[in-house]
């Protein structure tokens, strides 16, 4: 869907003047997005839709102090990941260390060499008979790994976008990102979805 076509200062004195028109614009462009980041983000249906409801009234509760300086699509990104994490607050603990950087130390011998290569991770999120195991794999992701991960591989947001709304430097989320792709990939591997060749 193409982006809303408003200059920022007509932009930010519509969103002021709370116009109707801008306002539903904003909400058709940007609400399917929001709302697949937040399954993609482990959220139920029922949960995801009340989420993307939180989104857009706590931007409407908010605009006096957006300033343009980000797209909208930043904002309201930025607002989903404080909402998730509002509602994961008490089950949002991850150790310092992930048991999957073993898994990945595993793969390799030790002159550096692969025992076993990784799968494309790419092909098999493409592949339309692999959905349901992927899904059920992306919800045994801790919570910062799936968020990094579905704004980054799956809604294409930019490194930048993606550090700004989630408070991480490039060097964290490439990280978050890298331990979210392995443990998918170990995920599929042991549902013999993706076993390497």
């Amino acid at each position: 869907m193409p982006a809303v076509a408003v200059s920022r200062s007509d932009l930010l004195s519509g969103l002021r003047r709370r116009d109707p028109e801008l306002l539903a614009k904003i909400v058709k462009e940007h609400a399917r997005p929001l709302f697949r980041a937040s399954r993609g983000m482990g959220f139920g249906r029922d949960e995801a839709e009340d989420l993307v409801q939180e989104v857009f009234l706590t931007f409407l509760e908010t605009l006096d102090r957006f300033e343009g300086r980000s797209a909208t699509r930043t904002w309201l990104f930025g607002i989903l990941h404080h909402k998730a994490r509002e509602r994961r607050r008490a089950q949002y603990r991850e150790s310092q260390k992930d048991p999957i950087d073993e898994v990945i130390e595993s793969r390799f011998d030790s002159r550096g060499n692969w025992v076993r290569p990784p799968v494309d991770l790419q092909r098999l999120i493409e592949s339309r008979e692999l959905r349901e195991a992927i899904k059920d794999c992306m919800g045994g992701l801790p919570a910062p790994q799936r968020e990094v991960f579905v704004m980054r591989d799956m809604q294409d947001l930019e490194t930048e976008e993606v550090c700004k709304i989630l408070g991480v430097t490039r060097t964290n989320m490439f990280v978050l990102v890298s331990r979210a792709r392995g443990r998918l990939r170990e995920c599929l591997e042991k549902k013999e979805i993706a076993k390497p060749k």
